[in-house]
């Protein structure tokens, strides 16, 4: 079994080395490597850029928000919270659910940002120094993030890049904020930071700010907040079993909602880019199996004339079916090799460089985000090899066809 093994490697190699001395045949062979490289190069890309997409996207959202977040019930659905307490079961108990990361209290106010020439109406959101300042930082064009003082409240103010576009400000100005209350509230506060996400839902309603100045204008204590975020370990234990242990935690008359329902539009386009790209993937598949599985037929009918005098020297079938099987998985291997450097030198230019740019408006990042996973390109190299391998076979089905007195005869 070993010599049959050996004799078809050998043979396979000859055929190989042959055919780069054949003009036709180093076409063909090349034309087979290239399509495999492209085929493979544009699958690797294509997963790179989407799971970029929805990395940086993601990070955006949970750099604002957590993957739960607990309110008080409103029947009313106010954008200004209703207060709870930082001393409940649920903010004190949650961190001990094994899939919780991290917790954080919140609360959120609508205001008017007043200046000279505009007044624009916001969402202000107050945070402490629990939040997870790390996370948000990456969104900080200029400026840094709120100074939190133990004494008393920060009059720091975070603004996006559309608010100090439209009302004219920059680092360190003073504004007077009015808050909707009655009777209502006035503040000035400075801007600390701007910010730019390229995301409306963000850039155009909210504002941070100091957690101490919404409960000294809601008149609450240092032990009430508007609310609690959870941040999960993973993305993947957002489900129904996790939602269960915290909503076990949680009183009659508080409200759960996930980061997937809140901002359904942007897992939903996730979903829908996901299928556009395994439609898209599995087209690239058919057509890199089709133009292997011609290639190898090609071959076995140039080389018609061999395969008769191998039959008559008393070669079995499968021996033939082996040689030309061990000569199509070179090829695939050529085509692999370039495909994944060509695809890793193609990742690497964009993250370094930054060279394709976007639309921020419309794509919500200004350059095309690369994302590196390993287990992605292992993986789409697995599925390519198992199914061309399973695919060279069907060419080499012709050899059992073959009168070796015709084929010896055939020109």
């Amino acid at each position: 079994m070993k010599s049959k093994q050996n004799i078809s490697y050998l043979i396979a190699e000859r055929i190989s080395k042959s055919a780069n001395g054949s003009a036709f045949s180093a076409i063909i062979s090349k034309i087979a490597i290239g399509s495999i490289a492209l085929g493979l190069a544009t699958m690797i890309v294509s997963f790179m850029i989407f799971e970029g997409f929805q990395t940086e996207i993601r990070d955006k959202i949970f750099s604002f928000t957590a993957h739960f977040q607990i309110t008080k019930y409103d029947a009313k659905e106010s954008l200004e919270n209703k207060p709870l307490s930082l001393s409940s079961k649920t903010y004190q108990k949650a961190s001990s659910i094994s899939e919780v990361l991290h917790i954080q209290s919140f609360s959120q106010k609508p205001a008017l940002l007043k200046t000279d020439i505009e007044i624009m109406g916001t969402l202000i959101k107050g945070v402490g120094r629990d939040f997870d300042s790390v996370r948000f930082k990456k969104n900080i064009v200029e400026g840094d993030f709120i100074s939190f003082n133990d004494s008393t409240h920060s009059n720091d103010l975070i603004i996006s890049k559309h608010f100090a576009n439209k009302l004219q400000l920059k680092l360190n100005d003073t504004i007077i904020v009015y808050f909707i209350q009655d009777p209502p509230r006035v503040r000035k506060v400075k801007i600390k930071g701007i910010y730019e996400t390229g995301i409306e839902d963000f850039d155009q309603q909210i504002v941070l700010a100091d957690n101490k100045l919404i409960q000294i204008l809601n008149n609450w204590t240092d032990s009430l907040t508007g609310g609690y975020e959870i941040f999960l370990k993973d993305f993947s234990l957002l489900n129904e079993q996790t939602s269960d242990k915290v909503l076990d935690l949680m009183d009659f008359d508080m409200w759960l909602d996930s980061v997937t329902s809140h901002y359904a539009h942007f897992f939903e386009w996730f979903n829908m880019l996901h299928r556009n790209v395994i439609i898209f993937l599995s087209v690239i598949f058919f057509v890199a199996c089709f133009n292997v599985v011609s290639v190898l037929l090609i071959l076995i009918m140039e080389r018609t004339n061999m395969i008769g005098s191998l039959k008559a020297f008393g070669a079995s079938n499968s021996l033939i079916k082996r040689i030309f099987f061990l000569h199509g998985i070179k090829i695939v291997w050529k085509g692999i090799i370039i495909g994944n450097l060509l695809a890793l030198a193609i990742g690497y230019v964009q993250y370094r460089f930054k060279l394709i740019p976007l639309d921020i408006e419309t794509y919500y990042m200004s350059t095309v985000p690369i994302a590196w996973d390993v287990w992605n390109i292992i993986g789409l190299n697995l599925i390519l090899v198992l199914i061309i391998t399973l695919v060279l076979w069907i060419p080499t089905a012709i050899i059992s066809r073959i009168s070796p007195i015709k084929a010896i005869r055939f020109d």
